[in-house]
């Protein structure tokens, strides 16, 4: 028998808790049988079967631990568990994310609550991945494609379509609640906002902006202008509302 052969035959893979929304299955498990045709890492397996390894946690390979390097053999048993908070943040640190160019909305929200985040329609996956590697930023996305990467140790797939729902499940999947400090990023470039003097900044506003507004804050980084004006008062309630969140889970 040579060497490759011995890799060849079926073993069982089961997905345990919120991985096995990656399949149709509506249970707290999903199992599956994989054919092994030749010696093949569980990463490759894995992503085979459809789940980003940036989500996987804790794997059980007939019993006992295992890591995605390991090539597993005909007949064992593979139990595939999702990570856990620790293994994609520091409890001490607010976690910085980048966003791929489907979650434009969702950035603005995270930025408005005062989270690092970054964002460029213009990037490819090949950026993202890149970015995310040299920053230590973790990435969500709704590409499973993108998390595939092997560059990327830290991200995640977001599983809701509406932005508010992808906000609210970005919020609890990664505690970010503690964190929220409203209205100190820019929503448009991720900078940090700076109080600044009426008369410093006279010249950029417009009459009844003049008249009517007396407080103001500035982008560190692109220079843009705020006020609590009508979009202040459109995006408030969303504000208040994960405000809540906030007081909930401290």
């Amino acid at each position: 028998m040579s060497t490759e052969s011995i890799y060849r035959g079926e073993i069982t893979v089961i997905f345990h808790g919120a991985l096995t929304d990656f399949f149709k299955s509506k249970s707290e498990s999903c199992t599956i049988q994989f054919q092994l045709r030749e010696k093949t890492s569980l990463k490759h397996i894995i992503e085979a079967l459809g789940v980003p390894h940036p989500e996987v946690g804790k794997i059980l390979v007939n019993q006992q631990e295992a890591d995605l390097t390991f090539h597993p053999l005909p007949g064992d048993l593979i139990h595939i568990y999702p990570g856990q908070l620790d293994q994609q943040t520091s409890t001490d640190n607010c976690p910085k994310f980048i966003l791929d160019n489907h979650l434009g909305k969702l950035t603005a929200y995270l930025r408005l609550l005062g989270i690092d985040a970054g964002y460029n329609p213009k990037f490819e996956d090949a950026d993202i991945a890149q970015i995310a590697a040299e920053q230590g930023r973790i990435v969500l996305t709704r590409d499973r494609g993108l998390l595939k990467r092997k560059v990327i140790q830290r991200g995640y797939c977001v599983r809701a379509d509406n932005p508010l729902s992808q906000l609210d499940e970005v919020t609890r999947q990664f505690q970010l609640a503690s964190y929220f400090k409203p209205f100190t990023r820019c929503p448009r470039c991720n900078g940090l906002l700076e109080r600044v003097a009426k008369e410093a900044i006279l010249q950029h506003l417009l009459p009844l902006t003049r008249q009517y507004y007396n407080e103001f804050s500035r982008c560190s980084q692109c220079g843009q202008i705020y006020w609590k004006g009508s979009h202040y008062d459109r995006i408030k309630p969303i504000i208040q509302r994960f405000a809540i969140i906030n007081n909930e889970e401290k």
